[in-house]
């Protein structure tokens, strides 16, 4: 387990398997250079689907399209962590460098909206790990799954911290003329400087703001998300990010709390201990008075906006902020009145 943050990591060690019983720890401290299992491995995920189903009312969406599992992003404060679990990984350092790849995404959601079951809905990418992290570049799953999308005129959400997003801009700006898809940019700091302590491999601050702008000036419609929201850490930050985002573009914003589940508290207040030691006990103490003294609350309702006098704060400073900055809107509206289903529409000339 490793005492010092590792180079291009969020998480620095792999805390036990909450579902396994055998752990396995290693009694030095390592780095990138001269630990080769920190290098990011790939793994086939031979899914036979690829709709997943929400039925969390706080959410915002029912399907999501996941075309990856686990994140390279290694976004430290990550609340999907724990899914890694599930798969026998850790919920540390292996989420972020054994990735799964379904690598038949495209055919599988063709299959799926091809099906007379399907019902037209506004389907999200990703409800758990980022769409586009830095594998997207090698495996353009992402991209195959958006053209599935525009052909059958489907509405797709996109929330994302990577620029490699305008990568998209012509399959997305086809869709958006459909009034069938928005992108959500997630932005957690301006800083620089933390944005690559917390979010090692994902796109710097100016370039999540740049990316909203692309969208924008392509026709497609783009918002932002402040998530998560780290009280006496980056709170302070809302109305600059939001000033900076209605600049860029955006339409719409959000926000959501820090949540910690199960490994994840452990993981941060290591991190915090690493980058932050002076100010731990205070962030920790303030993430509590947001959880009714948990690092974590998983109740419907509280878990993305927190509870109690600090948690109305940050609601009203995100209000104001959101007045001042011009982003009158909460989310961007999207249409199913384009569905199509390419081969009815073929058949359609005979009738």
């Amino acid at each position: 387990m490793s005492s010092f943050p590792i180079k291009g990591r969020g998480a620095s060690s792999n805390p036990p398997n909450r579902f396994e019983e055998i752990v396995f720890e290693r009694d030095i401290d390592w780095n990138d250079d001269e630990e080769p299992s920190l290098r990011t491995r790939v793994y086939r995920d031979k899914t036979a689907s690829i709709l997943s189903y929400n039925e969390s009312p706080d959410v915002g969406f029912d399907v999501s399209v996941n075309p990856y599992r686990g994140c390279e992003h290694g976004c430290v404060y990550c609340y999907a962590r724990p899914t890694h679990e599930y798969l026998g990984f850790s919920a540390g350092l292996d989420f972020e460098s054994k990735i799964m790849v379904k690598e038949n995404a495209p055919e599988l959601l063709r299959a799926e909206l091809a099906s007379r079951k399907w019902r037209p809905q506004v389907v999200a990418m990703c409800g758990v790990t980022d769409c586009y992290q830095p594998l997207e570049r090698r495996f353009r799953l992402t991209r195959g799954c958006l053209e599935v999308f525009a052909e059958f005129r489907n509405p797709v959400c996109i929330v994302t911290k990577n620029f490699l997003v305008t990568r998209d801009l012509d399959v997305l700006g086809t869709l958006a003329r459909s009034q069938a898809a928005s992108v959500y940019v997630s932005v957690t700091t301006l800083d620089a400087t933390l944005a690559q302590q917390m979010e090692p491999r994902a796109s710097l601050p100016k370039m999540r703001l740049d990316a909203i702008r692309r969208l924008t000036e392509a026709g497609v419609p783009a918002g932002v998300i402040i998530g998560p929201v780290i009280p006496s850490l980056t709170d302070h930050e809302l109305p600059a990010i939001l000033r900076e985002s209605a600049n860029a573009g955006a339409r719409a914003a959000g926000y959501i709390i820090l949540r910690l589940p199960h490994a994840v508290g452990g993981l941060f207040e290591r991190w915090l201990q690493q980058h932050y030691p002076q100010r731990k006990e205070k962030i920790l103490k303030q993430i509590r008075s947001l959880r009714d003294g948990k690092l974590n609350d998983s109740a419907f309702g509280s878990r993305m906006r927190g509870s109690g006098v600090l948690a109305e704060q940050i609601a009203k400073m995100f209000e104001v902020s959101c007045r001042k900055a011009g982003i009158l809107g909460k989310g961007l509206p999207l249409s199913v009145d384009g569905f199509r289903r390419p081969e009815g529409r073929q058949l359609a000339l005979f009738d």
